[in-house]
Order: C-alpha cells, then structure tokens, then sequence
C-alpha cells in the first residue's frame, strides 16, 4: 500500500478502526498514519507479535480499550473522537478457534458488526463512511453442497 488514495485525502481525517492489531488492520493503521489521519483503535487484546506493536504504530493513534460485542463503547468512541470513516476489520477469524467457541465468534462477527454498523447509524451526522472488507464465507467453496462447519 503506498497511497490510500488521492494526495491528502486523509489528512486531519478522523478514522476509525477495529482489527487494529490483526493482519490488515496493521497495515492499514500505518498506512493511515502515514496519510496523516488522526486514528482512533478498537484494541481488545494486547498482541505483543502484531505489527501494530512492533512497527510502533500505537504510539501514533489513539487506543481505545473494548469488545466489539460491547455497544456502548463503540458509539462513545466514534462520537467523542468524532470519527468521519469507519474501517470495521475486527473479527474472529482463526477457523480452528471459530469452530470450538462458536458463540464467542457469533458474538464477535456478528453481533459485532451489528455493532459497528448501529453505532455509526446513530452518530450519521458525522460518519460519512463505513469499509467493510472482511465479509466472506469460511469453509468449503460450495456450502450448499457441504456443511460450513463440520463435527
């Protein structure tokens, strides 16, 4: 990612985003950075390996500590931090884990989702946008034909 589009764009931008500490929530965190938005973070836990700690990109947004299954705190971040964009890339997304603990991935994706979505619904005065790019199937190619989850 070398420009997230045009030239200052998100400059002074207030974003915010969930699955900060994950693959692309890391990526996109710095990127963000780097185009000069100031970034508001979900973070539920502390993952020392994740790029976000070991680039130093905490130390250039600000953490909101919560679950994404936990409404309320997700409508006070984005309207205190007035947040203009929302990138909602928070979910349970490691199948084996997934598999065992389906309420808690329920919890989190979907419920979770809901969340996001509500929370900027409600703030829409000053939400402009919300990114989704996670929304996908886990399993096999055809679910029709063969059960997502198996026993």
């Amino acid at each position: 990612m070398e420009n997230l589009g045009v030239d200052g764009f998100w400059t002074q931008r207030r974003v915010f985003v969930t699955g900060a500490t994950g693959l692309l929530g890391s990526w996109l965190t710095q990127e963000l950075v780097a185009s000069g938005a100031d970034v508001v973070c979900l973070i539920r836990d502390w993952v020392p390996q994740s790029r976000f700690l070991t680039e130093a990109v905490d130390r250039h947004a600000t953490i909101v500590r919560g679950e994404l299954e936990d409404f309320d705190i997700i409508l006070r971040a984005i309207n205190e931090y007035e947040i203009d964009t929302v990138f909602h890339l928070g979910a349970q997304t490691i199948v084996g884990t997934a598999a065992r603990s389906t309420l808690s991935t329920f919890e989190a994706n979907i419920r979770g989702t809901w969340n996001v979505l509500e929370a900027s619904h409600q703030c829409r005065r000053l939400v402009k946008r919300v990114v989704l790019p996670h929304v996908r199937l886990t399993g096999p190619r055809d679910p029709v034909r063969q059960p997502v989850w198996r026993r």
